[in-house]
């Protein structure tokens, strides 16, 4: 299959095919991300769902900061699949991503509000 014919053509369009290896790592880790995603997303309707000894509204607001987060996860994993894919295509360092540090942030901000106000 020729790369002008493959989606997304920005990332196959150009460069040569990298060793198959490397792009079922990156496939691999964006499956991660998305399995994290899912994680996300099921903790925010669990929230939501789950009646807790805290107020309403901050739990119906970490339930809502749980599924964004989800929903970001979710397309920064592929932006970052496609970034990395195109980069090993054009033998150019991989992209560095502020994924992990936004998600680290926001999951402490969101446990640290159910420990501090729910125990």
């Amino acid at each position: 299959m020729s790369g002008g014919r493959r989606w997304p053509g920005w990332v196959y369009g150009s460069g040569a095919e990298p060793d198959y290896r490397f792009s079922f790592a990156n496939e691999r880790t964006f499956l991660a991300w998305i399995r994290t995603a899912l994680a996300l997303l099921a903790g925010g309707v669990a929230l939501d769902a789950i009646d807790l000894s805290i107020p309403g509204a901050l739990q119906e607001g970490l339930a809502a900061l749980l599924v964004a987060l989800g929903l970001v996860c979710a397309v920064l994993s592929w932006l970052r699949w496609a970034r990395a894919e195109r980069a090993m295509r054009h033998s150019e360092p991989l992209p560095s991503s502020t994924l992990s540090a936004l998600l680290t942030a926001a999951v402490v901000v969101a446990a640290l509000a159910i420990l501090v106000v729910g125990f």
